[in-house]
């Protein structure tokens, strides 16, 4: 469901001004190539924020589409000016439910990179079911990313680190880059959010899972 949460000025104007260059709004399928008016490869990141980090992204790579997903209007409000800030034309907005796009919008076979960056560890044990990461959604990324397509994940939660970790490794069609089948480095092409770095600062850590899907997937 849409987040709206507080919201500044320019923010809203964001949303109904911006919202006509950067936003999409249509329900039916998607063609990357009509989106963005060119082929390239395409990035989908699912939840990102404020959307710096996002943004950052698009700028340092126009080469590359970049679509961002969110429910939370005022994150959108905020990656919207940064967009317009940095002149951006490699970047596209959806406020909608992921789970949903990706099964009713999204192409097979469509994607070069899914990322998804510090989702919400619901880090009560009862909880733990409403995590986004659970084998079905995975399955749904899996057939959604190209062959040899990324899926990047990034956590500070140590123990939904471990769980998306196992997860991933039990998938046959994801391959772990990382050595020893374990966390990865983060890559230099992810700039770390404000709240990450406050977080390291007070001596916590981040967790980034790097898989990539076979270049053939056996059938059942």
């Amino acid at each position: 469901m849409r987040r709206e949460g507080r919201m500044t000025q320019a923010q809203r104007r964001a949303l109904t001004v911006l919202w006509q260059h950067f936003g999409v709004e249509t329900q039916a399928p998607l063609d990357p190539i009509i989106l963005f008016g060119r082929y390239a490869p395409l990035v989908l990141e699912i939840g990102f924020g404020d959307g710096e980090s996002l943004a950052a992204m698009a700028s340092a790579d126009p080469a590359v589409n970049y679509l961002g997903l969110e429910v939370h209007r005022p994150g959108i409000g905020h990656l919207l000016l940064r967009a317009e800030t940095l002149a951006l034309t490699n970047l596209r907005v959806m406020c909608a439910d992921a789970v949903e796009v990706l099964e009713r919008q999204v192409p097979d076979d469509c994607l070069d990179r899914v990322q998804i960056f510090f989702p919400d560890p619901w880090p009560k044990a009862r909880h733990h079911k409403r995590r986004l990461i659970q084998p079905p959604f995975i399955a749904l990324l899996v057939q959604k990313l190209k062959a040899e397509g990324q899926l990047h994940i990034a956590t500070d939660c140590e123990d939904y680190a471990h769980s998306m970790l196992n997860l991933l490794n039990a998938t046959p069609a994801l391959i772990n880059q990382a050595v020893g089948k374990g966390f990865a480095p983060r890559p230099t092409y992810r700039p770390p959010t404000r709240f990450e770095q406050r977080g390291w600062r007070l001596g916590h850590r981040s967790w980034d899972l790097l898989f990539t899907r076979h270049d053939r997937i056996e059938e059942p």
